[in-house]
């Protein structure tokens, strides 16, 4: 072999060992297996300049109230978001351990919108407990409200024909009332 073959002869040395080996590593005994459903298929990355059409529902876990991501094709206002949560959670979320606490209702429940602000109408509020509430109060906060307010500035009360409770705001993963400083009497001028 010459000098001149000797860049030639290695490189089809190594491109037989190549060759070789994964040859030898094609059949290494792994057997083939069917497919596995497991839950929602992976969507991909949002094209540049696409809005985002996610909503955040929110679920007990076992470490208490959890957000929970959907897909949406269009931007969820807080009824399509309450509407999503009164149906409970999908496959995957139960899956992933979470659950609704809401009770069962006598009626439909409305989101009704003005900016920054919710009003939730319920048909009875006697069965709705603290959890029930973070998470009407959280997933409405947590939608597209107008005014484009941050989830934890927008005001949110729930009523029935009697009852009304708020406003309350979603602080991170529970709903707290809004507190509102009162007025004072101011004490008369002095002369």
């Amino acid at each position: 072999m010459s000098a001149r073959n000797a860049p030639t002869a290695t490189r089809a040395g190594r491109l037989a060992l190549g060759g070789l080996l994964a040859g030898a590593l094609a059949g290494c005994g792994i057997a083939p297996t069917d497919v596995i459903d497991a839950g929602v298929p992976a969507s991909g990355v949002k094209a540049p300049g696409q809005p985002v059409s996610d909503v955040q529902l929110f679920f007990y876990g076992q470490s208490g109230l959890r957000s929970a991501t959907r897909p949406t094709k269009t931007p969820a206002g807080p009824q399509s978001a309450l509407d999503l949560l009164l149906a409970g959670p999908d496959h995957a979320e139960r899956m992933r351990g979470l659950s609704s606490v809401l009770p069962k209702f006598s009626g439909p429940l409305t989101a009704d919108t003005t900016e920054g602000r919710v009003q939730i109408t319920l048909p009875s509020m006697r069965a709705l407990n603290s959890a029930a509430m973070n998470q009407l109060v959280c997933t409405v906060a947590n939608a597209q409200v107008p005014g484009h307010k941050p989830p934890g500035q927008v005001l949110v009360t729930l009523m029935d024909a009697q009852t009304r409770v708020g406003p309350m705001i979603c602080g991170g993963n529970n709903a707290f009332p809004v507190i509102e400083p009162s007025p004072t009497e101011s004490s008369p001028p002095t002369q």
